[in-house]
């Protein structure tokens, strides 16, 4: 029987979007382990795709009425609100440690793959980029590959409020399967289809222990990680970025 890969395992609660972002850029650029980081909750934040602009992506309106720290992260993918119910999941593996190609299609599916245990019973699939529960949306990806190293971060909907969701504007490329719906026919809450993030947390890393041997890490022990050198390009734009 062939010995499962290592899998650094991290639990976070309430660790800030832009330091956990900082965390995972220096986790794919400078460590060679296996990680998994599970982070519950963070201030309010909008995050945006590499090259995402604000003026294409944000209500400038709304904005400006609740202004709220706005990230580029390094990663590409869309555009996402995220608060103190938000459910972050970050896979970062060497190119070897699962039997996939190094190609964002099959990193998305073997991905989606770890959820159909949690969701037993619910009509859960991966959905153009999306993880949706029928035809919702409740969790939104984003990819950074390079050569020997992938990484792949998914922002998951435990909860959230329609007013957050007023920062946003529609997409300019939207999902077909979206079908042109508001956010309120458009996405759903975890929490309406699991009995509580305790079990959610349990059955998504029993569904990792299938593939690798975890390895339980403390949160003193990234701390270092992140003043190794290595590219930074996880930015926090300025208040105002529409001057």
């Amino acid at each position: 029987m062939t010995e499962k890969p290592s899998l650094q395992f991290i639990q976070l609660q309430n660790w800030p979007i832009f330091r956990q972002l900082q965390l995972e850029e220096a986790l794919l650029r400078a460590d060679d382990r296996n990680w998994c980081i599970l982070n519950a909750g963070t201030t309010p934040a909008i995050v945006m795709g590499i090259s995402g602009k604000p003026e294409q992506l944000i209500d400038k309106n709304h904005f400006q009425k609740n202004p709220i720290p706005i990230i580029r992260r390094f990663s590409g993918g869309g555009t996402v609100i995220v608060d103190e119910s938000t459910i972050f999941v970050t896979l970062i593996c060497g190119s070897h440690a699962v039997p996939i190609a190094n190609f964002p299609k099959q990193i998305l599916g073997w991905a989606g793959n770890l959820y159909k245990p949690v969701f037993k019973g619910a009509d859960f699939r991966v959905e153009e980029n999306d993880y949706v529960i029928g035809d919702r949306k409740f969790g939104g990806n984003a990819q950074y590959i390079c050569k020997n190293r992938w990484l792949h971060h998914s922002t998951l909907l435990w909860d959230f409020t329609l007013e957050n969701m007023k920062y946003l504007k529609m997409p300019l490329k939207i999902p077909e399967y979206r079908k042109n719906r508001e956010h309120q026919d458009f996405l759903c809450r975890l929490s309406e289809h699991l009995p509580g993030k305790k079990e959610f947390y349990l059955w998504f890393t029993d569904s990792l222990s299938q593939h690798f041997t975890l390895q339980h890490t403390l949160e003193t022990e990234i701390e270092e990680c992140l003043h190794r050198p290595h590219r930074k390009a996880t930015t926090l734009l300025p208040s105002n970025p529409y001057r």
